[in-house]
């Protein structure tokens, strides 16, 4: 099981108790009591957000897989691990909703499945079943499982539903086991993917893969969508953490217009 995330609402810098009795000695101050230390706050920062021009504009520059990865970052929000776990029986076009299994917190949760990109996810679907294929006849085709699912059913891992939706180029070998498998695309290549895009598109933020994330909570509320509907989507477990999104909005900090405009406005 993994250790839970550290939470991003009002988190602390742990205090260094070894690091404060020692300068207290130092100091000559032996009477200081580590009871009266408060840690100190980390800075809230405000998010990156793309505008909607400089998605599309973005996206232009992405090609291939890469592209449809964006796609569903922006169009449904997920992290970008979130997105290279998808498996296949993850993405439910009936019910038009993508199922994030074990997300930040280990929890799972539902989200949309944009419409425009069902059809690219289906083109998708058949490279990644023709790899599988190919990796069967070889004596292959084992994804990994989590907990201790290859346990309790032994065939899964073969099992078409199980398999990555954006398997690898290559087999490697599962340090885990020692199994040879096909794991997901590498969260450095998408990575990469959108750098390269920033800087044929010319926007000059300090973005990348998580960006698309925030904008897809900050284009739905200027939408507006209500903001519990946005919280649930993007997983988050306090509602504080998805308000920080309303300070970014395409309407000026808090809706105030300035005073500034009465005095140029024609």
């Amino acid at each position: 099981m993994r250790p839970p995330a550290p939470t991003t609402t009002n988190a602390h810098t742990p205090v260094d108790t070894d690091r404060i009795v020692g300068r207290s000695a130092l100091l000559g101050r032996e009477d200081l009591q580590l009871g009266k230390v408060t840690p100190a706050k980390r800075p809230q920062r405000l998010p990156t957000v793309f505008d909607r021009s400089e998605v599309a504009r973005l996206l232009l520059h992405i090609e291939g897989v890469y592209r449809l990865i964006a796609l569903i970052l922006y169009g449904a929000g997920l992290r970008t691990l979130e997105a290279l776990r998808l498996r296949i029986q993850d993405i439910e076009f009936e019910r038009a909703q993508i199922v994030v299994r074990d997300g930040k917190g280990e929890k799972d949760r539902a989200t949309l499945l944009p419409p425009g990109v069902v059809r690219t996810i289906r083109e998708q679907m058949a490279v990644a079943q023709t790899l599988h294929r190919q990796d069967l006849a070889a004596g292959l085709g084992e994804v990994y499982l989590p907990y201790a699912l290859e346990r309790k059913y032994p065939n899964a891992a073969r099992q078409w539903g199980w398999q990555y939706l954006f398997p690898a180029d290559s087999t490697s070998v599962d340090p885990r086991s020692g199994k040879v498998r096909r794991h997901h695309i590498s969260e450095s290549a998408i990575q990469r993917a959108v750098k390269k895009a920033l800087t044929r598109g010319e926007i000059h933020k300090h973005a990348g893969c998580h960006t698309f994330r925030h904008s897809f909570a900050t284009h739905l509320l200027e939408d507006g969508y209500d903001i519990r509907t946005v919280q649930e989507l993007l997983g988050h477990k306090d509602v504080r953490t998805t308000m920080i999104y309303t300070h970014v909005m395409n309407k000026g900090p808090m809706g105030v217009r300035s005073p500034l405009n009465q005095l140029l406005d024609p």
